[in-house]
């Protein structure tokens, strides 16, 4: 009787739940995205059709399906389903739901799903007791969490789970949610009479920003605000207004102290390398979006300046320099405008790296290779005694010479570190390198530029 009475609570709290529970998937065939491990013959749904499945880590940002396919997992593998949030439990808590999972798995030859949400909260000490149980597989751990869980997460308990990265839904995949979700008559809006045009759900599936739950309760929104207003057995109209006043403005996904924060830096400075003013433009938008710390930005547009392009266009450096020294007095709003100028400025310039690897191969000589004494002639002749050791001895003066360039060895080995292009301002470097040789008689001058040089 009392299991009669807990469906029907069950029943009635599912009825009232949120549409974007209701409508969580029953099969995998319903589940939407995650096809790098989720697909026909992808490893992930191996493991759960074999029923071989393994601790594992779903990582990821919000509404991607991280507890729903935790609970279909349960579903699919027929085992008993433990949920709790690493915010609101402790030590004791996690030691009773081991131990019911231990006399389950003895008694009644049945597994446990341990669905941990919010994984990066958890503290060593419930870590550790984690480890032992979930190594022997008395209950099989699904941790979820938004944070890297490289960075976020106890080593010992990463090295014994496989790690699922869950990638934001796509417009498509959630203009598919929408509409099963409009179409199904016993968990979602399929017994009302509703018109919805396209442009609302292209409008809901794109501000959704990758996030199930997040367009799902948007149409429930559209939907219900107007049932309450016209009565269940009218029409209920969706257009691209009504979708614009039940949606929120999207908030950004960003951690300003984790991997998002690396990943769009790492964007930023690959595009203004890549000579893309366009990309480099919206990952510099996307940041200051999301509040990152603008002297952050801005030194990276100087290094890059620097490390990409160069001597090829030294005006880069100069430009990106100003940009940062405008930035600390104008400050934003409008600190966006020199950003934004300046990084357009360093991806339209000619690159070169040859003055970045010029100092990391000598840096690695120093560090590595036999150090250099200073020639004889090139010491100095300042302080006293200098003259008995011959220092200066044979010493030309370059400004003496013929066109400023005497015939004299500055290193004491013949090595070569900087290798100018053929690109920007970098060819005429390297012909004034030319004729400094010739005059030196170390080489001929090389009137054929080696552009991967």
């Amino acid at each position: 009787m009392a299991d009669l009475f807990t469906s029907h609570e069950q029943q009635l709290i599912k009825a009232q739940s949120p549409l974007a529970v209701r409508m969580r998937p029953i099969t995998l065939d319903e589940f939407a995205g995650q096809e790098h491990f989720l697909g026909p013959g992808k490893l992930l749904r191996r493991m759960i059709e074999a029923d071989r499945l393994t601790s594992v880590i779903f990582y990821g940002p919000p509404g991607t399906g991280k507890t729903t396919l935790a609970e279909l997992i349960a579903k699919l593998t027929a085992a008993a389903f433990e949920e709790v949030n690493a915010a609101g439990v402790g030590v004791k808590e996690i030691r009773e739901i081991l131990d019911r999972a231990k006399k389950r798995l003895v008694q009644e030859q049945r597994k446990t799903v341990l669905f941990i949400d919010e994984l990066h909260r958890f503290n060593k000490a419930q870590q550790d007791v984690l480890l032992n149980d979930v190594e022997r597989g008395i209950a099989i751990l699904v941790g979820a969490t938004t944070e890297n869980p490289f960075f976020a997460v106890n080593s010992a308990l990463v090295s014994r789970s496989q790690i699922f990265r869950f990638e934001s839904l796509t417009p498509d995949h959630l203009k598919t949610l929408i509409r099963r979700a409009l179409a199904d008559k016993d968990r979602g809006l399929g017994k009302y009479d509703i018109q919805i045009s396209d442009d609302a759900v292209d409008f809901i599936a794109n501000l959704a920003d990758g996030d199930a739950r997040r367009a799902l309760t948007a149409l429930e929104v559209a939907v219900l605000s107007q049932l309450r207003e016209t009565g269940q057995h009218a029409r209920v109209v969706v257009d691209l207004e009504v979708a614009r006043e039940s949606i929120q403005q999207k908030a950004l996904q960003y951690d300003k102290a984790g991997d998002q924060h690396y990943d769009h830096a790492s964007a930023f400075i690959k595009s203004m390398r890549g000579s893309d003013p366009d990309a480099a433009v919206y990952w510099l938008a996307r940041m200051l979006a999301s509040g990152e710390d603008v002297r952050f930005v801005a030194r990276r547009m100087v290094i890059c300046a620097a490390e990409d392009v160069g001597n090829a266009h030294p005006m880069a450096l100069v430009m990106a320099n100003a940009a940062a020294q405008a930035v600390e007095y104008v400050g934003l709003p409008e600190a966006q405008l020199i950003l934004s100028q300046a990084v357009i400025y360093i991806a339209c310039a000619p690159k070169s790296n040859a003055s970045s690897m010029a100092i990391w191969t000598a840096m690695d000589d120093v560090k590595n290779n036999r150090t250099l004494p200073v020639p004889i002639h090139l010491r100095d002749t300042h302080y006293a005694g200098s003259k008995t050791f011959g220092h200066g001895d044979n010493y030309q003066y370059d400004h003496s010479a013929p066109e400023g360039i005497a015939d004299q060895d500055y290193l004491g080995v013949d090595k070569t570190y900087y290798n100018p292009t053929n690109r920007g301002f970098e060819v005429k470097i390297r012909e004034y390198l030319d004729k400094v040789a010739q005059i030196r008689h170390k080489k001929q001058p090389d009137n054929e530029s080696d552009p991967s040089s």
